[in-house]
């Protein structure tokens, strides 16, 4: 994706097919906001205008150049591992946020001989209004919280909105959230919440005054 004019027309595929507009800005690593304007954008500008949506500022991340080759993914969560070796002795559980996150922490546990659970945030229902009214969960197809102390794996911190929810819910299971790994790092976080959070890139935007 070179622009934003594929941005939109990906938005306007993704929402044909039914994902929320959470979904969307899960699939193209942008903000709620920005995958809102895209897909009322993709709906033609009398409907964008309708809305009355303006365009956030925003930063758009294609790192399908890894996603798509398992070598290549493993070379990230390797890299991803090695930001994490050293945070806690008692780890034995690693958090994948779904969906991007979940191959991810698979190769991230897989490197760090960690248990694997994923989390699917409330995002992921949203389309309109308040987050809040929302609720993610954890899958009972993968490990239980049970207290354990544990590692959070995402592709991309955006606004921090979901790797909060995360922490959040991994405390409320009786956890310890002990580090945050991501790719990308739109936001330059140095912690969320009191966890550390690393990154492979962070990605800092100059406003230049003319």
């Amino acid at each position: 994706m070179k622009n934003v004019d594929d941005l939109i027309d990906s938005a306007a595929e993704l929402a044909e097919r039914g994902l929320s507009k959470g979904e969307i800005a899960d699939e193209l690593n942008v903000s709620r906001e920005t995958a809102s304007w895209l897909v009322e954008r993709g709906g033609g500008s009398e409907g964008a205008e309708s809305a009355g949506t303006t365009a956030s500022a925003d930063i758009h991340v294609d790192w399908s150049a890894l996603g798509r080759d398992s070598t290549r993914l493993g070379y990230a969560a390797s890299a991803m591992a090695d930001l994490l070796a050293k945070q806690g002795e008692a780890v034995d559980l690693t958090v994948g946020v779904e969906k991007a996150g979940a191959p991810l922490a698979t190769a991230v546990a897989d490197r760090l001989d960690t248990d694997l659970g994923t989390y699917a945030p409330a995002k992921h229902q949203w389309e309109e209004g308040d987050i809040d009214e929302h609720g993610g969960g954890f899958s009972r197809n993968f490990a239980a919280i049970r207290n354990r102390d544990c590692y959070v794996v995402d592709d991309i911190i955006t606004s921090g909105t979901t790797m909060r929810e995360s922490i959040d819910a991994i405390r409320e299971q009786g956890g310890e959230p002990v580090a945050c790994v991501v790719l990308v790092d739109k936001m330059g976080y140095d912690d969320i919440d009191g966890v550390p959070v690393y990154s492979l890139v962070d990605v800092v935007r100059v406003d230049r005054e003319e």
